[in-house]
């Protein structure tokens, strides 16, 4: 049942923005839950324990990827599947999942068409990918309703790991913030007033690389 969700999340992503990597890159088959795993494939002894982490290392010229997932998060999506129903109850296992197949999908789409990409886009994506998932996902299963304060929970009130230090500090600081304005933008533009185009202004900032997105979003922020 989790290795279907995780598809199913991806199989949700990859519609919104109009690709296709799941032919061959199912990210359930990238799955690994032994944290002591996660700890040797990630080679460092101080690396922080979390609940999502993409591991990414290349070898002899080939880039090998997993993708880390507490039990405890899968546990919650088996239990209670947020495809069929996103709610309080799920929603922090939810968001932690959605992030890691974020991250896999991201990566490998780039990786298909020839891009390197930094740490932020992958953390900026991911933030945008968790506010456009859940909406979309509340969208289907409310009849349209999706609740007012779901862009306050996500971007005013942010909780950030207190053993994040410096450089990782402001990448995640500063993804948080400028997918804050994006999605902003995306509520006051398409869903306050359900005006067309939303599908298509997600698919082109998917495309953009790092500088262009950036430059997307302090351009709408005006």
């Amino acid at each position: 049942m989790p290795a279907s969700c995780l598809r199913a999340l991806q199989r949700h992503l990859e519609r919104i923005y109009e690709i296709d990597v799941s032919r061959d890159c199912e990210v359930d088959r990238f799955l690994i839950t032994d944290a002591g795993l996660a700890g040797a494939l990630e080679g460092e002894a101080s690396a922080r324990a979390l609940p999502e982490k993409l591991l990414v290392w290349e070898q002899a010229g080939e880039l090998h990827v997993s993708l880390y997932l507490d039990p405890a998060v899968l546990e919650v999506l088996s239990s209670n599947d947020p495809i069929h129903g996103l709610n309080d109850d799920n929603l922090a296992a939810f968001w932690s999942a959605l992030e890691g197949v974020s991250h896999f999908l991201y990566l490998v789409w780039n990786a298909r068409h020839g891009r390197g990409i930094s740490l932020f886009e992958l953390e900026l994506q991911a933030e945008v990918d968790k506010f456009v998932a859940a909406v979309f996902l509340l969208a289907r299963q409310r009849r349209r309703r999706v609740p007012r304060d779901l862009h306050e929970h996500l971007f005013a009130r942010p909780v950030f790991d207190p053993r994040l230090v410096g450089g990782e500090w402001r990448r995640y600081r500063h993804a948080n913030h400028f997918a804050g304005l994006y999605c902003a933008r995306l509520r006051r533009r398409y869903l306050a007033n359900r005006g067309p185009g939303l599908v298509r202004d997600l698919r082109r900032f998917y495309r953009l690389t790092h500088r262009h997105k950036l430059d997307h979003i302090r351009a709408a922020a005006g």
